[in-house]
């Protein structure tokens, strides 16, 4: 039985030397996931892959249906999700192209279905969410960079907002004064959901803009993608050495 899911764009099934073996359509009691779930091989290991905003890419941040994302993973017997994120980077050490792997998460999203544990409880559930991601797989992700020689940085609170639009310039100083070095709209509650349902979870980000008033000037698609590019052929080499090793 397959163990590991990757969630992220769908530009990650055409990584390279990623063979679909079949798809698979989910049903959850939370309604339909983004999109089905794509079987492969990937260095010879069994992986899922999920298309988090659809295939094709149509669901914005908020829309995306989390809960019925992280509950078909579940449901086929995943233990491990690794979560790839395009962010902006607030902190300098978080340029356009790096890679990194946050260690905390804020969460400033609002109006998002954000728990499994709200009906039908026979008592109140709560989760210890002193350290949102797991450890171990940070680790493991960082140890694979280290060995390809990819630049990776270890650590770092990635706050999450609501989207779709961009944050403002105000938005971004007052993320950056509560500890923010990245920002993004999907880390949340996705790391929590994993956390509930009793999934490891880490997430990958890659870095595809400054965000809102960093640097001069407008933040561009076209920027946004030849640096996104960039980061997503790193990070598969980064996740070549993860999944064989």
């Amino acid at each position: 039985m397959t163990r590991i899911a990757i969630i992220g764009g769908t530009g990650l099934t055409r990584l390279p030397d990623f063979s679909i073996v079949r798809r698979a359509v989910v049903s959850t009691p939370y309604g339909t996931p983004s999109a089905d779930l794509v079987y492969g091989r990937f260095h010879g290991q069994d992986v899922v892959f999920l298309a988090r905003h659809g295939d094709p890419h149509t669901i914005p941040p908020h829309k995306v249906n989390y809960r019925a994302n992280l509950s078909a993973l579940k449901q086929v017997g995943i233990e491990r999700v690794v979560a790839v994120a395009a962010v902006g980077g607030i902190r300098a050490d978080m340029g356009p192209g790096v890679l990194t792997v946050p260690d905390q998460i804020i969460d400033y999203s609002y109006g998002r279905a954000h728990t499994f544990f709200e009906d039908g409880l026979e008592h109140v559930t709560h989760i210890d969410f002193t350290r949102p991601y797991n450890e171990t797989l940070r680790q493991k992700l960082l140890g694979a960079a280290q060995a390809t020689g990819i630049p990776m940085v270890d650590g770092g609170t990635y706050g999450c907002t609501q989207g779709p639009r961009l944050e403002t310039a105000a938005e971004i100083a007052r993320m950056e004064r509560d500890g923010c070095a990245l920002v993004g709209m999907t880390g949340m509650p996705e790391a929590a959901l994993a956390r509930e349902a009793g999934l490891d979870y880490a997430c990958c980000a890659v870095v595809a803009n400054w965000a809102a008033g960093k640097v001069e000037g407008e933040i561009t698609l076209a920027d946004i993608e030849a640096n996104l590019q960039r980061g997503m052929a790193d990070l598969a080499v980064v996740l070549k050495r993860f999944i064989s090793g």
